[in-house]
């Protein structure tokens, strides 16, 4: 109870810390703790243990990062989370901070992260006499007719004393005196209440008139008025009125306000003559909801009286609801579960009823909900599962709306971004790849590239590509080709050969660097192209330099007689192995033809007489390809008509061949002779002029020491199937100053690393040396 509280803090300055438990909600357990202190308190002073009151560890307080949150105004209270105190934090006023209202309470909330929770703290402020009564005036001037009659009523300002309670107004005193004595109205005190008590004094000024016997009269004591918060400057409110019994000027009447409230000055105005009173000022039904004012009316023999004029202030849907965010997080994972706390919001609207009833809602067609868990607080949560491929932030849209008349709404946004986790695997673009090689390409050579996508961010979305490992005809696949692990290149490692191998196929997998990671994999068919590598080969006529083959007609061969047919065989594929056969250089132009595309020779006209016996038909059997290859058939033709004749003729054509083949050997032989024997005198005559030379250098340098510089040879690897790295040796040979006679000293053989060099070196002109290797 107020008075029982307020009695003991008059005692003693005690702190009663009184504890109310609310209920358990969802998201925190909240309680209210309530305390009371008196005002004028100095910084620093205990309010009490707040960890205590709540049943809270104090380490609770320092990793839930505890702190006070305030709907508005300022901060009065500090919280102490090392020692779990609440202290005053600046001087409290009662006066200012409500005025004559009673109770005086502050309301916070003590806010806790990990888990978020609140809890309600309520200080009650208690008054303490520490405002003097004042009266608006030092003067007051009082004009009194000489006919007055004992018990006279003059009225007299009212004193103010910001206090309340016990400590506001008490009584009024006035100064030893024949002639006046006071005489109090209702809730009009002079002197205070409290302990000490002060007071406040004025002086009066009396000025005696001439008989003036009737003084006004007010048709009602007390005048009542209602005015909007947002009505205009210049409305009449109400109007008072008084009546005087005497006449003429005594008769007169003025108005005026003889009490008028500070936070009242410059808002109302009234019309001397009339007793309108009119709006001057801005009323604001948040900050006063009732003004009280005292009217005089006096008359011109100075007769007063005075009535009470109450206006009060009508609230009207003029203050725009406001979002407070008490606590927010801007980033949450994208495995987050439906009802992760996102906010703790705090709304709030100064205006009353239902202008002041907020409701709060967030965008549609997103992920997230409020949930009211006090009156207009709300939590923030996630309404379904988050996916960050789809969407990796929103933009949140917290909407206030009041109920007034038009309603009013604030909004506040929130950005909230989505984190990633390793929840996709790597795509590639096809699920199975098709690509092509041509043969005798160059080991190292890309010919291929497959490219996977990964739709999580950063490490989860970065791939590293690797050839699953099989075999293709007992021979592993990586002996093959090879893959660019971070852009997804396919390298031929050897060359092909499309008449060993035309097709074959790989595995590549993808694998992000996620954890754990994802992978998958894409099979991929290569196809050898085919170039034309090969000759076609003559299978018919067989080649024979012993017995060259021969064909026999007679001469009584009709046109178009089937003489022979060229059968040829190319190893290479499509357009490369598409033959076609030639007759060049036959012996009659107009006797034989040879078919384009099937080989057949046959006889273009009747054999006649002066046609020679013996015909020798060279056939050229040429493919197709870019650029295209070719072999040359020769087919020796006998016409006659005795067979035993035809025998003899042709062993003297083959004899004709053979001294024809004797004859091309021995030129062959002179010119490759005559060739050598040239070479052999240029090489004779540069030995002789290097030697001249090398006598004259060395004679140079025979007084200078060289240096021996070593040189080692790169390591060469054998291209092939094998891999296998060659030998190689070492040696190091060095010529003195003097050695004209090429004298060497030899050094046995250095191993560095199994592989062995041939190491020459020789002092050549006066600063270098010769070096020479040898690769066995």
């Amino acid at each position: 109870k107020p008075n029982i509280v307020d009695q003991i803090l008059r005692k003693r300055d005690l702190l009663v810390p009184i504890v109310i438990v609310l209920t358990v909600y969802t998201f925190a357990v909240t309680g209210e703790v309530r305390y009371s202190i008196p005002e004028e308190k100095t910084r620093g002073s205990f309010i009490g243990n707040i960890a205590k009151d709540l049943g809270l560890d104090d380490q609770r307080l320092k990793t839930g990062r505890a702190h006070i949150y305030t709907e508005g105004g300022t901060e009065y209270i500090e919280l102490n989370v090392n020692k779990g105190l609440l202290v005053v934090k600046d001087r409290i006023d009662r006066e200012q901070i409500c005025e004559r209202i009673i109770p005086c309470l502050l309301h916070f909330q003590i806010v806790l992260e990990n888990p978020m929770e609140f809890h309600r703290v309520t200080i009650d402020i208690v008054d303490i006499n520490d405002n003097n009564p004042s009266f608006t005036k030092k003067y007051i001037r009082l004009e009194i007719s000489e006919s007055s009659v004992p018990g006279a009523l003059f009225s007299l300002p009212s004193a103010v004393d910001s206090d309340v309670g016990i400590n506001t107004l008490k009584s009024y005193t006035l100064t030893p005196n024949d002639h006046f004595k006071l005489k109090m109205q209702a809730q009009s005190d002079a002197v205070d209440g409290g302990e000490p008590q002060r007071s406040g004094t004025v002086e009066i000024n009396i000025i005696v008139l001439d008989a003036n016997d009737n003084a006004p009269v007010f048709t009602e004591d007390i005048y009542k008025a209602a005015v909007l918060e947002d009505s205009s400057i210049g409305s009449v409110l109400i109007r008072v009125n008084a009546t005087d019994a005497d006449k003429d000027t005594n008769g007169y009447i003025k108005y005026f306000f003889s009490h008028v409230a500070d936070n009242a000055q410059g808002i109302f105005e009234i019309n001397p003559d009339s007793g309108e009173i009119k709006l001057i000022g801005q009323v604001d039904f948040e900050n006063r909801k009732m003004y009280e004012m005292t009217v005089e009316a006096k008359d011109v023999g100075g007769l007063v009286s005075s009535s009470k004029v109450i206006i009060e202030v009508i609230d009207v849907n003029d203050n725009v609801p406001f979002i407070n965010l008490m606590s927010v997080s801007n980033q949450i994972s994208e495995d987050s579960l439906p009802g992760t706390v996102i906010a703790m919001i705090n709304v709030q609207d100064k205006d009353s009823g239902k202008n002041g009833k907020v409701s709060c809602l967030v965008s549609q067609n997103i992920p997230f909900k409020l949930k009211s868990s006090l009156n207009n607080f709300y939590t923030l949560e996630t309404d379904g599962f988050l996916d960050r491929e789809k969407v990796s932030q929103y933009n949140i849209t917290i909407v206030a709306k009041d109920e007034g008349q038009p309603p009013l709404s604030a909004t506040h946004s929130i950005t909230l971004q989505i984190s990633d986790v390793n929840d996709n695997v790597p795509k590639f673009e096809k699920q199975h790849y098709t690509t092509y090689i041509t043969e005798n390409n160059a080991p190292g050579s890309s010919f291929f590239s497959v490219r996977a996508k990964d739709d999580d961010s950063d490490l989860n979305s970065r791939i590293s590509y690797f050839i699953e490992e099989r075999g293709i005809s007992n021979i592993s696949v990586s002996s093959f080709v090879s893959v660019n692990s971070d852009e997804g290149v396919l390298y031929a490692v050897r060359s092909f050969d499309f008449e060993q191998l035309s097709h074959f196929q790989v595995s590549v997998t993808a694998k992000d660097r996620g954890s754990p990671p994802l992978s998958s994999s894409v099979i991929i068919d290569i196809y050898v192209q085919d170039q034309n590598d090969n000759h076609p080969e003559i299978l018919y006529p067989v080649l024979s330099k012993v017995s060259p083959v021969a064909e026999f007609i007679p001469r009584s061969a009709d046109v178009g007689y089937l003489v022979t047919k060229v059968v040829a065989v190319d190893k290479d594929s499509g357009q490369n192995a598409w033959l076609s056969y030639k007759l060049v250089k036959p012996t009659d132009q107009t006797l034989f033809e040879v078919g384009l595309h099937n080989g057949e020779v046959r006889t273009l006209r009747q054999v006649m007489e002066k046609d020679s016996s013996k015909q020798r038909l060279a056939i050229l059997v040429e493919d197709s390809g870019q650029p295209s290859r070719s072999a040359t058939a020769n087919v020796n033709v006998a016409i006659t008509d005795n067979l035993a004749m035809a025998f003899t003729e042709f062993s003297d054509f083959a004899q004709e061949r053979s001294d024809s083949d004797i004859r091309f050997y021995l030129v062959l032989a002179l010119v490759i002779v005559s060739f050598i024997f040239i070479v052999f005198i240029i090489v004779l005559i540069s030995l002789k002029l290097h030697r001249w030379r090398s006598n004259k250098l060395f004679n140079e340098c025979s007084n200078r020491t060289l240096p021996v510089i070593p040189y080692y040879p790169p390591r060469y690897a054998e291209v092939g199937a094998t891999g296998t790295l060659c030998h190689v040796y070492n040696y190091e040979v060095c010529l003195t100053t003097d050695s004209g006679k090429s004298e060497f000293k030899y050094v046995k053989p250095t191993a560095i690393k199994n592989n062995w060099f041939l190491y020459i070196s020789a002092c050549h002109a006066s600063f270098g040396i010769v070096q020479s290797r040898l690769l066995f």
